[in-house]
């Protein structure tokens, strides 16, 4: 099953995610298929870019969302 969840980047106690479509059978930071967007939890305003498009492609197409992404995407 393809899942769109979070990849974690950045150092040590200083997190910075990419937002990736992967396979569910691979590791969190594993492989991956596409990179869709970034969300970075540390900023005053928490950033969050995501290319929109993609989602809802990938969506269309039968990936699940992680409950985490769900969370921040609001979708």
């Amino acid at each position: 099953m393809t899942v769109i969840r979070l990849t974690r980047m950045g150092r040590k106690k200083q997190p910075f995610y990419r937002i990736a479509v992967t396979d569910s059978r691979k590791r969190r930071d594993g492989g991956w298929i596409e990179l869709i967007g970034h969300y970075n939890p540390m900023n005053d305003e928490k950033t969050l870019v995501i290319d929109n498009e993609r989602l809802d492609y990938w969506l269309s197409v039968g990936a699940q969302m992680s409950s985490r992404v769900k969370k921040i995407t609001g979708k």
